[in-house]
């Protein structure tokens, strides 16, 4: 598997992208859901990746640059095809590893509370991210989970 920086609005991609919107729509209310549309992820402050096995994608996530030495986990996926076989753990890991190449002293993220986001997580606290109230933008949710790992 190799993983490296991706573009969102590249077919297999965004095709990915919108399965996970339309499930972030399933399972939680509309003012509820904090995922980024695929041309949001654009945005020059996001480093997006792809976790791809010979081409095939396997998953995507993106970190987003809050400008204060501070950043956020955004648009975890991994293909269901692809689930159960630790993509979402490496990715996981790249991401951290970018973080801290970024010089960031915290790594904060949103996930759902729902049973649904149960798995999503298991797999931050196992990667030592610890829950904490709302930052930046968010609001006191309770269909919203918060969490941060310390880099420094």
């Amino acid at each position: 598997m190799e993983i490296a920086a991706g573009h969102p609005l590249d077919a297999d991609v965004l095709a990915l992208l919108h399965e996970h919107l339309a499930d972030m729509h399933a399972t939680s209310p509309a003012e509820s859901v904090h995922a980024l549309d695929p041309e949001a992820l654009t945005d020059p402050a996001i480093s997006f990746f792809t976790a791809r096995d010979r081409g095939v994608l396997l998953g995507c996530g993106a970190l987003f640059d809050h400008g204060d030495g501070s950043g956020e986990v955004k648009s975890m996926r991994t293909v269901i095809a692809a689930r159960g076989r630790g993509i979402a753990a490496t990715l996981l890991d790249h991401l951290v590893a970018e973080a801290r190449r970024h010089g960031w002293h915290v790594l904060r993220l949103e996930t759902g509370t729902e049973d649904y986001f149960a798995a999503a997580r298991r797999l931050y606290e196992r990667h030592g991210f610890t829950e904490r109230g709302p930052f930046a933008d968010y609001r006191l949710d309770p269909h919203s989970a918060y969490y941060e790992l310390q880099l420094s």
